[in-house]
């Protein structure tokens, strides 16, 4: 099961990260104000948090040469909203550093997509750069989901909170986010439905941000997930493929 593993070597690099945890908390609270996820992705239409990843433990690599710069520069020149960046080094080839290159060059909200396990990770997320960190429920206990959410907030952090079934959403609306995500993805198996989002579109209250995640790779997907009453859209893999779909998007004045 692909998960158990990740989530095995998240726990081992938290624990070498605890015992500089009161410091990365400092370092954490004198950074500069996020620039706003809910913000970004509030306006009319359907918008795109286009994501930086190198691998996926499913599809192997995604590209020959990976520059996230590169790649984050070019999501903001055809109008994302937002970008993702996996930081998870293991599965996905990500890192940290990757996220601050990104966030150095971009002007829109910048998102720490990873395994979220311990406050730690937060603070380190929040002194590289991002403006918002991914809180998996699936992934940690209804006690370790609400620290985790206060203490994002508590350091200027936004939260996407992603869920996976109508129990996730009902702990995840038990923290009040302003944000959740609906991951098309079993993260078991990592196969991706994406009429999960049009299952769930009825879970989650309309007065929250509604993103719809993973599984998009046409113009017609997109246009669905909007008719199904979501704000947004987390693409991946089809941009790092090279598909053309958010500028596709932009062209066709769905915004």
């Amino acid at each position: 099961m692909f998960l158990d593993a990740i989530v095995g070597a998240v726990d081992e690099r938290v624990q070498r990260l605890t015992p500089v945890s009161s410091f990365l908390r400092q370092e954490a609270e004198r950074m500069p104000p996020v620039r706003s996820l809910r913000a970004a992705l509030s306006g009319q239409g359907l918008a795109i948090i286009a994501e930086c990843k190198q691998k996926s433990p499913s599809k192997g690599w995604l590209t020959d040469y990976y520059d996230p710069q590169a790649q984050a520069l070019r999501y903001q020149k055809e109008g994302a909203a937002a970008i993702s960046v996996l930081t998870e080094p293991h599965f996905f080839a990500g890192d940290l550093s990757h996220l601050q290159a990104v966030r150095d060059l971009v002007s829109v909200p910048v998102l720490r997509k990873d395994f979220v396990r311990h406050p730690v990770q937060l603070f380190e997320a929040r002194m590289a750069g991002a403006d918002a960190v991914l809180l998996i429920v699936r992934i940690v206990d209804q006690v370790q989901l609400r620290e985790l959410y206060e203490t994002a907030n508590g350091i200027g952090l936004e939260v996407l909170v992603e869920i996976h079934s109508a129990a996730e959403a009902e702990r995840a609306l038990a923290v009040n986010p302003e944000i959740i995500g609906v991951n098309n993805r079993d993260l078991d198996t990592f196969e991706t439905r994406l009429d999960f989002s049009r299952e769930m579109a009825d879970v989650v209250p309309k007065d929250i941000i509604r993103v719809s995640e993973s599984g998009i790779s046409h113009d017609a997907d997109l246009t669905q997930v909007k008719a199904w009453g979501y704000q947004a859209a987390l693409v991946g893999e089809s941009l790092m493929r090279g598909k053309d779909l958010l500028r596709v998007w932009a062209d066709g004045h769905h915004n």
